[in-house]
């Protein structure tokens, strides 16, 4: 009976919101209104701090295709092309602070089970986009430079547009980190019983065919080798990740 009787407000604890107090439209408005300025701040000055540090970032940026000549096509074309990578490294450096302030604004009306579980998965969301970035930067752009930088280098000497190159690497490194969130969609479809491990393993065939689509659709370039590679890191991220959820729900 005593056991029941704690299972019960265990159960109910679990259910409980994490905040009682009842707060009117006007004033979710207002920490939602102190939220995004805190989150534009924060974009704001890791944007200022990327563009005054810019030639170390762009020196970074290049190395995957040290030896090759860049050059600016049109008037302010690098000036432009700094503002924009700035803005780019500036969203991906305060993402950890914006998505803290998405968290803090819907955590009091989250059930304390939920809590538990959306904590988890941010963490881990987080750091897979990072770890999406540092394996394109490793792996993935130096084998699509290579792959075009070899093809008919006997005919054409390679020499690249600043502003397009750094397009192409900045698309690859965002979606590449995008493409890595796989694994947190999977234990989220899991947990909540959307989709079981065990279904994910028997469509293992289909998932190969959307791994491959999405592979090409996220990669800029068109060459099948990187391609590939993206593909199947995606693809050993769904089988890790499928065998986390087995271990989970055991």
């Amino acid at each position: 009976m005593l056991s029941t009787k704690t299972k019960n407000n265990n159960k109910n604890n679990d259910n409980s919101i994490n905040n009682d107090i009842k707060m009117s439209i006007f004033e979710h408005l207002e920490e939602l209104r102190t939220r995004i300025i805190k989150s534009f701040l924060c974009f704001t000055i890791t944007t200022c701090l990327s563009f005054i540090y810019i030639k170390d970032i762009s020196y970074l940026l290049k190395q995957p295709a040290i030896g090759i000549k860049f050059l600016q096509l049109s008037p302010g074309e690098y000036f432009f092309t700094s503002i924009k990578v700035a803005m780019y490294t500036g969203l991906i450096t305060s993402s950890p602070f914006i998505i803290y302030q998405i968290t803090l604004f819907i955590l009091p009306g989250l059930t304390v089970r939920e809590t538990k579980l959306i904590l988890p998965i941010l963490i881990t969301s987080i750091l897979l986009f990072f770890i999406g970035i540092l394996f394109s930067y490793s792996t993935l752009t130096p084998a699509a430079l290579n792959f075009f930088i070899n093809y008919g280098s006997d005919i054409v000497e390679p020499v690249w547009s600043f502003e397009q190159y750094f397009d192409f690497i900045l698309t690859l490194l965002l979606s590449t980190g995008i493409a890595f969130q796989v694994p947190v969609i999977q234990i989220v479809v899991g947990i909540f019983e959307i989709i079981s491990s065990t279904q994910m393993i028997s469509a293992w065939k289909y998932i190969v065919l959307i791994c491959t689509i999405i592979g090409a659709i996220l990669t800029p370039s068109t060459d099948p080798f990187t391609q590939i590679i993206l593909s199947f890191a995606i693809l050993s991220l769904y089988f890790i990740a499928t065998c986390i959820l087995m271990i989970l729900k055991k």
